[in-house]
C-alpha cells in the first residue's frame, strides 16, 4: 500500500545523526519534503538534532540499548526505519527495538538498512551480527523490509581512504581487481524513503538492491586522478594489512568492527571475483530518479582528498 502525501501520525527514523554517508539525515529531508511527520531517535541533544529540528522533525532522546527509553519514541508510530551504524552492537539493538514494539500498543511496519554482507557465514563479523539482528526481527513477528543494498557507498572512499589519497595518491585496500557496485549515501536513502512509502515497488521481506554503477577500485583510482588533475593510483594489499592501516589512523570515526568488516568484505570479492552487477535502471524504478554518479561524488568533494601545496 502506498502512504498518502500527508499523515497524522509520525515517521519513526534512527540513526538520523549517524554521519557515514548521511543517510538518515537525509531520509528525514525526504519524508519532511513528502509532508510527513517525523520522529527521530537520538541518545543526545547535539547540534545534529538540532539540525534536525530545524527540518521540522521532533526529536526524542533514546537509546536503542535501554529498552525503556525506547516507549516514548514507538508512542503512535505506525511506520519506522531502522539502521545501526557500522559497529558492534546491532544485534542487543534488534532485541531492545523488537521488544519495545511488542510492548507497544500498535505495531509498525518496519524499514531494514541492512548490507550485503548480512550472512550467517560472513567472515565480517558485523556482516554476521547484521544477518542475526534481522533474525532477531522476524523472529519477534515484526512486519518488516530489510534492505541488503549490495553495493558500496561512495563516501567510503572519503571515509577510508582521504587520508592516503591526500598523503600518497594512493588508494590502497583488500579488494583486488574485482568490480564492485558503487552507490550514493542519498541514493541508499532514497531507497529507504521508497521503501517506506512505496512498498509495492520491492519483493520482501529481504531485497539486495544493486548500485547504479560498477568501478574496480583501479577505475576509481584513475577517475579520480582524472578529477583531482594528479595521478592517483590502486595498490592492492592483504585483509590483515589494510585493516591495520584502518585502524592506526585514529581519526575516531573507523572503530575496530568497521575496520574488520570492510576489509573482510574487500577479501571476499577479490578471492572469489564476484559482486551483483550495476543496474541503474533498477535503481531508477525504484527511486523515480536518476541516480547520483561516482563522477559527481568525486568532483563535488575534491577539497577532501586534494593535496596541500607545498
Amino acid at each position: 500500500m502506498t502512504h498518502s502525501a500527508t499523515q497524522s501520525n509520525p515517521i519513526l527514523v534512527t540513526g538520523a545523526t549517524g554521519r557515514h554517508g548521511n543517510t538518515g539525515e537525509h531520509v528525514v529531508r525526504r519524508l519532511r519534503d513528502e509532508g510527513h511527520r517525523v520522529r527521530v531517535l537520538a541518545r543526545e541533544i547535539s547540534d545534529r538534532t538540532e539540525l534536525l529540528e530545524s527540518l521540522g522533525a521532533e526529536v526524542v532522546v533514546g537509546d536503542l540499548h535501554q529498552r525503556r527509553t525506547l516507549a516514548a519514541a514507538l508512542t503512535d508510530v505506525d511506520l519506522a526505519y531502522f539502521t545501526y551504524p557500522v559497529a558492534p552492537g546491532v544485534v542487543p539493538a534488534a532485541a531492545n527495538f523488537a521488544a519495545a514494539v511488542r510492548e507497544a500498543s500498535r505495531q509498525p511496519r518496519v524499514v531494514v538498512m541492512s548490507m550485503g554482507p548480512a550472512h550467517p557465514d560472513h567472515p565480517s563479523e558485523l556482516g554476521r551480527n547484521q544477518w542475526l539482528a534481522e533474525q532477531v526481527l522476524q523472529w519477534a513477528g515484526l512486519d518488516v523490509l530489510i534492505l541488503r543494498v549490495v553495493a558500496l557507498f561512495h563516501e567510503n572512499l572519503e571515509v577510508l581512504h582521504a587520508r592516503s589519497i591526500h598523503d600518497e595518491s594512493v588508494i590502497r585496500n583488500s579488494f583486488g581487481d574485482s568490480a564492485i557496485g558503487w552507490i550514493s549515501g542519498r541514493d541508499a536513502a532514497e531507497l529507504a524513503v521508497a521503501a517506506m512509502l512505496h512498498p509495492q515497488r520491492f519483493d520482501g521481506p529481504v531485497v539486495f538492491p544493486p548500485g547504479p554503477e560498477s568501478f574496480t577500485h583501479a577505475q576509481i583510482a584513475e577517475l579520480l586522478g582524472d578529477v583531482l588533475g594528479r595521478p592517483v593510483r590502486f595498490e592492492a594489499v592483504s585483509a590483515d594489512r589494510w585493516r591495520r592501516e584502518l585502524e592506526g589512523l585514529g581519526d575516531g570515526v573507523i572503530n575496530h568492527g568497521m575496520a574488520q568488516h570492510i576489509s573482510s568484505v574487500g577479501e571476499v570479492i577479490a578471492r572469489s571475483g564476484q559482486s551483483i552487477p550495476a543496474d541503474p535502471q533498477k535503481i531508477r524504478d525504484l527511486i523515480e530518479r536518476e541516480p547520483i554518479s561516482l563522477r559527481e561524488f568525486l568532483t563535488s568533494r575534491t577539497a577532501a582528498f586534494r593535496a596541500v601545496s607545498p
